[in-house]
């Protein structure tokens, strides 16, 4: 479908979505991995949209870095609301992979105190990271039939390339 159909048939469902008297929320994650022009774009079509919608972007501080430049003052004016997500303490981090284990049933001495100490420490306050950890951990465990995750799943999934700093990598690559 050619862009200007895409664009006419965009705007006439965020139209029938108003006449339904509905409030229309657009979300993007990622945000800050989008070109400035991409988002240029959205404005231009966000302004034939009716009145009552939202655009949410959820992204990296580089973004807002992105929109204070000058030359981004017309995207960065239409901003209404932006927050800053600190990262979380290690209590915090416990608690979030307590919950989530009692959310699937599963006990919270699932994982071992020194891999949830590991876990903690790699994630870095970072709730997606330390999901991932803890996700990456478990399916280790479960290849070796092991009902607890250990420090050495852990470590297992932390020697993955995704895991390793970007100059370990060239180091290791190097020798």
């Amino acid at each position: 479908m050619p862009d200007k159909a895409l664009e006419k048939e965009l705007i006439a469902c965020a139209f029938n979505h108003i006449k339904d008297r509905k409030t229309l929320y657009i979300l993007i994650d990622e945000a800050h991995l989008l070109d400035m022009h991409v988002l240029r774009k959205l404005r231009l079509l966000f302004e034939r949209f009716p009145k009552k919608h939202n655009l949410v972007l959820f992204g990296q501080r580089d973004l807002l870095h992105y929109l204070s430049l000058n030359v981004n003052q017309d995207i960065k004016s239409r901003i209404t609301y932006s927050a800053n997500l600190k990262r979380q303490n290690d209590e915090d981090m416990e608690r979030y992979i307590i919950r989530e284990l009692e959310a699937v049933r599963m006990g919270a001495n699932t994982f071992n105190e020194s891999a949830t100490e590991l876990i903690i420490r790699s994630a870095q306050g970072n709730l997606r990271l330390c999901r991932n950890l803890c996700y990456g951990s478990l399916i280790d465990a479960a290849r070796e039939a092991q009902k607890i995750v250990t420090i050495a799943h852990v470590n297992s999934v932390l020697i993955q390339p995704h895991w390793r700093s970007h100059e370990e990598l060239i180091k290791q690559q190097v020798s």
